[in-house]
């Protein structure tokens, strides 16, 4: 539902209402990261309320299901980004170049 800046994601309560649990978003991510080869992607279109919130977000509405060091490559429609390895202003500026244009300045100036 919501990336961070840092990467972290809330994969449960936005604008607060709560959607799901945690279920095994987690589980799955870490499962990925630990097999041979494996690599785990958190995939979500990069706005919510037919264009009008960012997913990708300065910080988190709700709870942290994904923690930042966990998450791995993050998918929306313009593109794909890597985040092990980089630093928080890299990841800031990776995610950013994920978010929808008309969001992109005002996450840019954030920072």
């Amino acid at each position: 539902m919501q990336i961070d800046l840092g990467g972290a994601c809330n994969s449960e309560h936005l604008m607060g209402r709560q959607y799901s649990g945690s279920g095994g978003q987690l589980d799955f991510v870490r499962g990925a990261t630990a097999s041979k080869g494996g690599k785990s992607i958190i995939a979500c279109q990069s706005t919510a309320r037919n264009g009008t919130v960012s997913r990708i977000v300065p910080r988190l509405d709700g709870p942290v299901t994904t923690p930042r060091n966990d998450t791995h490559i993050v998918v929306t429609e313009y593109g794909s980004v890597d985040l092990k390895g980089k630093s928080l202003n890299q990841r800031a500026e990776a995610l950013i170049g994920l978010a929808h244009p008309k969001f992109r300045d005002e996450l840019a100036n954030g920072l």
